[in-house]
């Protein structure tokens, strides 16, 4: 084959006008993933705009999306850590502190920055599948360095896991004649906050934490320890990232159903 053939490039590399010599339906990968992507996007900003139906006082339930709430606005029982003196604008959901921080933490993750990566900016879509990009410029512009603050988006999230967590075993402690109960509604968060932290907890910076910088682990035998069993999780950390986010949109719409009147929570206990 010279240089002058049509399916040859100047540097020796073949060239193939197709975009992929691939028969299978590669894409419905990206597509799917642009759809959950886009679901939950939708759902959590529509919910998070919307400020109401966010609190069911007789069980002392709140939705995470609006947790911690630290709006003038909130319902005082909701406001774990008090409310700011001023009014939030009409624009601003209620829990300011915790959504920012979940977001990033979400946006900066390895595996969604593959997800959105791929079926979103198409860079590629999927293996032998040629992107539509003439130019690659990976992670080196202004806006794309804050993926490097991914680690300290952790911790802040870690917190904000923890007050989840607060917030689900406090509802115990509000059945329907004061004292301890379990509704449906308790179940749906108890499930909620373990894949909040099985996804919090595989996270590829908490591997760090507990291993990263060590150079020997024979030393280290408890560190060793933790170390394999988040690797463990980490193993499933994609699989943890769907179900949280299921979870949260099931346990919003749990809640929001009750406090909108709309339903009742099944009781199991008082």
């Amino acid at each position: 084959m010279t240089s002058t053939d049509s399916t040859q490039s100047e540097g020796g590399r073949a060239r193939i006008p197709q975009r992929t010599l691939r028969t299978d339906r590669w894409w419905i990968g990206p597509l799917l993933t642009t759809l959950g992507l886009a679901a939950f996007v939708v759902y959590a900003t529509l919910r998070v705009f919307q400020q109401d139906h966010y609190w069911v006082p007789e069980h002392h339930y709140l939705t995470p999306f609006y947790s911690p709430c630290v709006a003038q606005q909130c319902v005082p029982e909701a406001a774990l850590f008090g409310r700011l003196p001023v009014e939030f604008p009409p624009l601003f959901p209620y829990a300011l502190v915790s959504l920012p921080i979940l977001l990033l933490f979400r946006l900066t993750c390895y595996y969604y920055r593959k997800a959105y990566y791929r079926s979103i900016w198409l860079a590629p879509p999927a293996c032998a599948v040629r992107e539509p990009h003439r130019t690659y410029t990976g992670e080196t512009r202004p806006l794309m360095r804050l993926q490097n603050g991914h680690r300290y988006f952790f911790y802040a999230a870690f917190v904000i896991t923890g007050i989840n967590t607060w917030d689900m075993l406090v509802a115990f402690l509000h059945g329907t004649g004061g004292g301890f109960g379990v509704g449906l509604g308790n179940l749906i968060m108890l499930l909620n906050v373990l894949m909040l932290w099985a996804y919090t907890l595989s996270c590829h910076s908490c591997r760090h934490v507990f291993g990263g910088r060590l150079r020997s682990f024979g030393t280290h035998p408890v560190r060793y320890w933790m170390w394999s069993r988040v690797s463990t999780l980490n193993n499933r950390h994609m699989l943890y990232g769907w179900l949280s986010i299921a979870t949260l949109m099931l346990t919003d719409a749990y809640i929001a159903l009750i406090a909108s009147g709309t339903i009742e929570d099944l009781r199991i206990i008082n």
